[in-house]
């Protein structure tokens, strides 16, 4: 009895390793499932296609999958936070007040893109400055930003 590798061998296949994905977070198995599933849905269309024809084509479409993940769509999926990072970095960084300082009490600016990890900060400011006022970081001191109104 001769075994002939059908489409729902690989489509099972592909599966399987989509699923071990959960368990093994790497999120490269990932790829060489969907690899398995292109090549599933080539063999229901083409079912003579040779074994090695289809591991031929399962690693290509592995292996580009896998270039195109990690060349394409990861760099777009860069922490845009400024969390850990120098305090130079956000200074000259522009934020909107959103509570006025009041006698004893500190603002509250917020920015669009979080510093150091939040997006809201109490602040200190020599000039007046009114809600909804844009503001810029000149230093930090303590958890307090100082900022200026340009």
């Amino acid at each position: 009895m001769e075994f002939k590798v059908l489409y729902w061998h690989w489509l099972v296949f592909g599966m399987l390793l989509i699923i071990a994905e959960l368990f093994i977070p790497s999120f490269t198995i990932f790829w060489f499932g969907l690899g398995a599933i292109i090549v599933a849905l080539i063999l229901w269309l083409l079912p003579e296609l040779t074994v090695s024809w289809q591991l031929f084509v399962w690693a290509i479409a592995s292996i580009a999958f896998t270039v195109f993940w990690f060349k394409f769509f990861k760099p777009l999926m860069t922490d845009r936070t400024k969390a850990g990072i120098s305090r130079e970095a956000i200074l000259g960084e522009s934020g909107q007040v959103i509570k006025i300082p009041e006698e004893g009490r500190r603002g509250k600016v917020r920015f669009a893109t979080p510093l150091l990890g939040t997006d809201e900060w109490p602040f200190i400011c020599e000039q007046e400055v009114g809600s909804g006022d844009r503001v810029f970081v000149k230093d930090i001191s303590g958890n307090t930003l100082i900022v200026e109104k340009r």
